[in-house]
Order: C-alpha cells, then sequence, then structure tokens
C-alpha cells in the first residue's frame, strides 16, 4: 500500500481515536521533508576547478536520491577560523513536498533504513519538541540509485521529516503509525 493512502485510511482514523480529534483536517500530517548537507570539508585546500567538480557531484548524487535539484546553500557570514567568506557555497538541499515526498519517505522506510549496518530502529532523542524528526546519515550509498564507483565525493547528510503536530507524543505516533521503525 502506498504511503499515502496508509495515511488516508490507517493513520487518519487512529489517530482521531488516539488523540480525541474531531476533524479529519485536524489530524497531524507530514509537511514536508528537507535533505541538507554540509560539504565545506569535502572542498576544503581544494583549487576551484575541484571545488566545481565536487559541488557538481554532491548535486547530482542529491538529484538523484531525492528525485529533485538540490540548491546550493552560502555562507551569511564570514569566519575566519573556518576559512569561510560570506558567500561562499557551504552545503547543499532539497526540501521536498507532496507526491516527491511520499515517494522518497517510501524509498527511506524500505530501503534506506534496511540498509544502514546495525541498525536497531530511530532513537527517540532525534524528536524535537514539536515532533519533528531529525536523522542523520554517514554517506549517501544506504540509497540504491548511488553507485559509489561513480561519485567522486562521499558525502553524509541529514533528513528533517517536519510534521504538523503540537508535541513530541503526537510526532512519534504519526510516524510510528506510518511505518518508521521507531525503537520502543
Amino acid at each position: 500500500m502506498k504511503l499515502k493512502d496508509k495515511y488516508k485510511k490507517e493513520v487518519v482514523p487512529a489517530m482521531k481515536e488516539k488523540f480525541g480529534y474531531k476533524s479529519v483536517m485536524a489530524v497531524p500530517r507530514i509537511e514536508k521533508v528537507v535533505i541538507n548537507t554540509g560539504i565545506g570539508r569535502l572542498v576544503a585546500a581544494k583549487t576551484s576547478e575541484e571545488q566545481k567538480k565536487l559541488f557538481n557531484s554532491v548535486l547530482e548524487d542529491l538529484a538523484t536520491i531525492t528525485g529533485q535539484k538540490a540548491v546550493l546553500t552560502k555562507a551569511k557570514k564570514s569566519i575566519s577560523v573556518f576559512k569561510v567568506r560570506e558567500g561562499m557555497a557551504v552545503g547543499a538541499k532539497v526540501s521536498l513536498r507532496g507526491k516527491r515526498m511520499y515517494d522518497f519517505l517510501e524509498r527511506l522506510i524500505n530501503i534506506a533504513f534496511p540498509r544502514v549496518r546495525d541498525f536497531r530502529g530511530i532513537d527517540l532523542k532525534s524528536f524535537d519538541q514539536k515532533g519533528n524528526l531529525t536523522v542523520a546519515f554517514k554517506e549517501q550509498s544506504v540509497f540504491p540509485e548511488i553507485s559509489l564507483e561513480k561519485t567522486r565525493a562521499i558525502f553524509g547528510f541529514e533528513i528533517i521529516i517536519v510534521t504538523s503536530t503540537k508535541n513530541r507524543e503526537q510526532g512519534m505516533e504519526l510516524l510510528r503509525l506510518m511505518g518508521f521503525p521507531l525503537k520502543k
């Protein structure tokens, strides 16, 4: 069953029953998924030509994983200790909503999490006070679309699942019902 259908048929009635929502529209939902990475370490001490190649490689890998073009993020302030200048590219991000978001979440739950070595479930400390979930991956190779032979750089990234819940308990229950492998 598709994740969106599962949400409508199973999650909404269960959440209405558990938390006493009167309307279907009051039931929390996943609003967006943000995937971001910092690539400052990768490009440090590289020539500008090498930096461009690494940036393009990271952007291509993120686009392959998410199905949407990634955007470079630039430094807002200069920090001399880190050798960062204002306006310098330091990362990349993708925001997913709608159909692409649900497709990505299905692949995350069914393919990526089982491929992580020694994975025992998502720690409940990963939820913030609003019920949003943040999960980090050490390398992009957990997604089968990525071929390590073809990539120029191995990088870690962070996935933030933004929900419309009011607190941690509702967020944990929403994602547990959606099929996320949470620790007990």
